[in-house]
C-alpha cells in the first residue's frame, strides 16, 4: 500500500505545533500532534536551512567539529543534528 505523510509546522506565540498526517492506502487519516516551546527550540534549523549551511560550510572549506542543532526528524519529533 502507498503511504501519504505530511507534516505541517506552525508556528505560536508559545513556541512551535508540528503535526503528522499520515494515511496507509485506503486506510483512515492518522494524525499525531507535538507541541514544543521556545526553550527548546533554540537554534533549530529547517530542512532547507540545514542544506544551505552545509553548503556555505563547504565551499568556506569552515566545517568546525562537531556543530549540533536541534531540528524536526520525519516522525515530527524534536532531535538533533551533528555536522
Amino acid at each position: 500500500h502507498p503511504m501519504e505523510r505530511k507534516i505541517r509546522v506552525v508556528q505560536h506565540p508559545h513556541g512551535m505545533t508540528v503535526t503528522v498526517t499520515t494515511q496507509e492506502g485506503e486506510a483512515e487519516l492518522q494524525h499525531q500532534v507535538f507541541s514544543y516551546g521556545h526553550a527548546s527550540l533554540g537554534g533549530l534549523l529547517g530542512e532547507a536551512a540545514s542544506l544551505l549551511l552545509l553548503r556555505v560550510l563547504a565551499c568556506r572549506h569552515a566545517m568546525p567539529p562537531s556543530i549540533t542543532f536541534p531540528a524536526i526528524d520525519k516522525e515530527g519529533h524534536l532531535c538533533t543534528t551533528t555536522y
